[in-house]
């Protein structure tokens, strides 16, 4: 059991902000991960649509005897954890309240901003999760449509990407926030032009780190950890274009990204 990966997915490349930080976390523990880049964005479809895609990338995790699994994307994790839970016996945990909980430690006046797909942020999960922590926070989210699509292009920095930022992020700086939760795992790429919109006195926050740590838990809990002398390695699946992929994913997240599989559903 404890030699088996941990299978993570995600819309498409934004997961891999959360593969990071597990990786460097628990560097011995194997990942298959699943970047559905043949159907993203994930944020503009309607919540059936994208739980029907996360059962069935669930699915494919599991037949690769995943041990525990991280939905790696805010707008499948917003629909579809309770029916992955009730689906697999293994653990499967999402970046929504391992986010919330990072922003709510981190605020310091208890304004706190949240941007995501506009699937996401119509869902409700962050408002959901910050009245489950019985902590008293004021929120302003805001969908930002078109963000996910600029990262999967490779464009995190370009004066389009600034000036879409400026526009998406005024009602949310405007509410005087202090602390941001960037609640899709592709923002952390665009980290630099959501930090020059809002301005250096708020906060960024991503769930990835939480989340590993979250991970981390359960695997101890679980008597789930790989041993650790064990020599990870990783899998990598993708629905779209491999080369695309394997280009894009080296340069967001490191030489781990070597081999790189089509899907066909």
């Amino acid at each position: 059991m404890t030699a088996r990966p941990i299978g993570v997915f995600d819309s498409g490349l934004g997961g891999l902000t959360v593969l990071r930080a597990l990786i460097d976390l628990l560097p011995n523990e194997p990942v298959v991960y699943f970047g559905d880049t043949g159907r993203f964005p994930y944020g503009p479809k309607p919540g059936d649509e994208v739980l029907k895609y996360a059962l069935q990338i669930g699915d494919v995790l599991a037949e690769r005897d995943a041990k525990l699994l991280v939905v790696a994307c805010n707008s499948a994790a917003s629909v579809a954890l309770d029916a992955l839970r009730a689906r697999h016996d293994i653990p499967v945990i999402g970046v929504i309240d391992p986010g919330m909980r990072a922003a709510i430690a981190t605020s310091r006046s208890g304004r706190i901003g949240v941007i995501g797909t506009v699937g996401t942020i119509a869902s409700g999960a962050y408002q959901r999760a910050a009245d489950a922590s019985g902590t008293d926070v004021t929120l302003t989210c805001a969908a930002c449509p078109g963000f996910v699509e600029f990262v999967e292009a490779g464009d995190v920095d370009s004066d389009q990407v600034h000036v879409l930022a400026e526009r998406l992020l005024a009602p949310v700086r405007d509410a005087g926030v202090d602390t941001l939760v960037l609640g899709c795992t592709h923002y952390p790429m665009l980290a630099r032009t959501i930090g020059d919109a809002m301005g250096r006195d708020v906060i960024l926050v991503s769930s990835a780190d939480e989340t590993a740590f979250e991970v981390r838990e359960l695997l101890a809990a679980g008597d789930l950890a790989a041993p650790p002398e064990s020599s990870a390695r990783h899998a990598f699946l993708t629905s779209g274009d491999v080369e695309t992929f394997r280009r894009l994913g080296a340069r967001f997240l490191g030489p781990e990204v070597a081999s790189v599989q089509r899907w066909e559903w």
